[in-house]
């Protein structure tokens, strides 16, 4: 299908650029999540959980600052549907972001975490301190890629680039990529070694064109 320029100006190309570096710090997220029979036991266990579960990562070196979470949070639990609807007991949540830079102690950290009482494991995401400064240079490597393009359709065409008259941002992402991990053989401690955060960004860049 070919599909016709109604307005013909110039030459547009697309470029992108990636940069990876290695994580600086990682974020967990953790909950805390009890059914009980009772509405009060179901908070005593969630509450009893909750102070283990500080306790544990006040002892790996992450302080509470860096610390996030909710409040308790009750609901009833239920099975069944209508009239066969049965009363479970008493479900008690609560959600904690943790943000550590001891990457090394991650997995022993998870592993305490979950025998003090953090019965779920939402999120494991490694990111590194100054990301501004890595997507300013996926930006530069996104317009360097756009330009080498841009070149070889010129030299194709027989036809010279003019300047630029047209910049457009795009989103190539909206976060930090964490890319693979390394599961090494005999060390059970590698298991969690991260690999590499990869930043991108992609841009359109429009040229005039010359004889």
């Amino acid at each position: 299908m070919t599909e016709m320029i109604r307005e013909p100006w110039g030459l547009s190309v697309f470029g992108a650029g990636s940069v990876r570096a290695e994580p600086q710090l990682v974020r967990v997220g953790l909950t805390v999540d009890v059914l009980a029979p009772s509405p009060d036991r179901s908070f005593g266990e969630a509450g009893a959980a909750v102070a283990r579960l500080r306790e544990v990562l006040r002892r790996h070196g992450v302080p509470d600052t860096e610390v996030s979470g909710s409040r308790l949070r009750l609901s009833s639990e239920y099975s069944g549907y209508n009239g066969e609807r049965e009363l479970l007991g008493y479900r008690c949540q609560a959600s904690y972001a943790v943000r550590t830079e001891a990457l090394d102690g991650l997995q022993q950290l998870l592993v305490d975490a979950v025998d003090a009482g953090a019965h779920g494991i939402d999120r494991v995401e490694f990111d590194v301190h100054d990301k501004a400064a890595l997507r300013d240079e996926a930006r530069r490597r996104a317009v360097a890629a756009a330009r080498r393009k841009a070149e070889v359709y010129a030299e194709a065409a027989d036809v010279r680039l003019g300047p630029v008259v047209h910049i457009q941002d795009v989103n190539a992402e909206s976060g930090p990529q964490y890319r693979g991990h390394s599961s090494g053989g005999g060390d059970s401690s590698g298991d969690l070694a991260p690999g590499m955060v990869e930043v991108s960004a992609g841009v359109v860049l429009g040229y005039s064109l010359r004889r």
